[in-house]
């Protein structure tokens, strides 16, 4: 608070002017319909894909798991390497294409949809209503004095949060220690302090985001809403309210006709903004913090179904569609535009570029590294030796024998080399001398040269040979 010094005219006494306002707490009122029924389906989507994934076996291992320690990535029947770093990357730019494209055609639909603070604030929230009751009822419990009912009620809902977040902190978990052996671990308390925290911490931010956070996170927290209008133009699918239609909004008798009474169809009944997430009424127009779950949509369309008016008073249209008074049709000629069509190509291209890419890499990699203790020295016969240290990584999820080949320079040979034989998803140096004859050495005296090591993946019944090839220098001495 600010102390106000009064004007020449005013009392004496100063006045306290309060800046800033404590945030009303919000009760979102349950809603059914058709976007509700969408949600819920998104809700169990990705809510089964998260706690599944970890639990499903791939060649007798967990099919998807990041193993930070052995620095091994397992994705179903695909293993990756730090090196496939790129990949992790392209995925990102893949996420961040098909975002761009999803909010200039409709909008917040993965914040309304499918992001996770909106699927975990509507399983906190179906908690909430299970125990507490409905809108109305929470408000009259959190206004009245502590009784015993009321204490069993919270601390039932908080004993269910906490189990929620609890589990999503150890499946989180899991996704990184194979979680057949990270559960027993908890209960035997057998964690390393890292698995610890990371449960806590991840179990801890579920709890606190979709149980009190909740709006806050989407209207000041994610930068996502600060700038998603930079994506919007006036043909993007938003939820609007038809303020033509709609005003002058009051209440009304079912047997008023409302253009005799000089009424629009908005009967004023406030059941869109009591079903808003985040609190705002839509009446006002597109507000930032509206993150599309159409909930107003599906509360609206009941109440007219109920006092015998069109649907539609709230729906998904563009700001040129209610302005013009557009058919859908004429709504969605405009929606696929330009900008639609050019995020679409590109997303399109890269994403086939990408898997591309996943389906032709080679199923194994190479990298050669000099022998720093020895560069280069002379043997037996005059011969010109170089040792090098190969890095064989098997990206495959069965042994395979490699053998290795140099060439480059007349008459170089690899000395005494056999196959190696590399486990599954293993990496392994193998060590490599080179040689090349006095012959073709003597006249690179004093010079390095470029030489190609080929490894080739020996064929066997199933599998054909493959051939990787790395470059690297050979050296001579004067």
């Amino acid at each position: 608070m600010i102390p106000i010094v009064p004007l020449r005219d005013e009392p004496d006494e100063a006045q306290l002017v309060w800046m800033y306002e404590k945030t009303a707490k919000i009760y979102p009122r349950a809603v059914s319909g058709h976007f509700a029924r969408w949600r819920w389906a998104l809700v169990w989507l990705t809510q089964l894909v998260f706690y599944g994934a970890p639990w499903l076996e791939w060649n007798a291992r967990q099919a998807v798991l990041f193993d930070l320690a052995s620095r091994r990535f397992y994705i179903f029947g695909l293993v990756l390497y730090p090196q496939d770093f790129i990949y992790l990357t392209a995925l990102l730019v893949l996420s961040a294409l098909g975002l761009f494209l999803f909010t200039a055609v409709a909008g917040r639909l993965w914040c309304g949809y499918a992001c996770p603070q909106t699927v975990y604030t509507e399983i906190f929230l179906w908690v909430e209503r299970r125990i507490e009751g409905d809108r109305v009822a929470r408000m009259r419990l959190d206004s009245a004095p502590w009784t015993a009912t009321k204490l069993w009620r919270k601390a039932a809902k908080h004993g269910v949060w906490c189990a929620i977040g609890l589990w999503t902190g150890i499946t989180f978990v899991g996704y990184f220690t194979p979680i057949r052996q990270l559960v027993p671990a908890i209960a035997s308390f057998g964690l390393g302090p890292w698995e610890w925290f990371w449960v806590l911490f991840y179990g801890f931010a579920t709890y606190g985001n979709a149980g009190f956070m909740r709006e806050q996170v989407c209207k000041h927290m994610c930068p996502y809403a600060r700038f998603q209008s930079a994506m919007f133009d006036r043909d993007t699918l938003v939820i609007a309210y038809d303020a033509q239609r709609g005003e002058p909004r009051g209440s009304r008798s079912r047997k008023v006709d409302p253009r005799a009474a000089g009424l629009g169809d908005c009967i004023d009944c406030t059941l869109c903004v009591q079903v808003c997430p985040t609190g705002i009424d839509i009446r006002n127009g597109l507000q930032y913090e509206c993150i599309g779950c159409a909930a107003c949509i599906d509360v609206c369309d009941g109440v007219m179904d109920k006092v015998g008016y069109p649907r539609g008073l709230i729906r998904y249209s563009t700001e040129n569609g209610v302005a013009s008074r557009w058919s859908p049709r004429e709504m969605w000629a405009r929606v696929l535009r330009a900008r639609v069509l050019v995020y679409g190509a590109i997303l399109a291209g890269i994403g086939t570029v990408f898997v591309a890419s996943l389906v032709l890499r080679e199923p194994f990699k190479v990298d050669v590294v000099r022998d720093r203790g020895s560069l280069a020295r002379i043997v037996a016969d005059g011969q010109v030796e170089n040792v090098y240290r190969l890095q064989i990584m098997n990206a495959t999820e069965r042994t395979q024998r490699y053998a290795i080949a140099v060439d480059g320079l007349p008459g170089i040979a690899v000395s005494a080399s056999e196959p190696a034989d590399i486990g599954p998803a293993q990496a392994r140096w193998v060590p490599v001398r080179v040689q090349l004859p006095h012959a073709s050495a003597a006249p690179l005296a004093g010079r390095s040269s470029t030489i190609t090591f080929r490894i080739q993946r020996l064929a066997d019944a199933d599998q054909a040979a493959r051939t990787v090839q790395e470059k690297s220098t050979f050296i001579v001495p004067r």
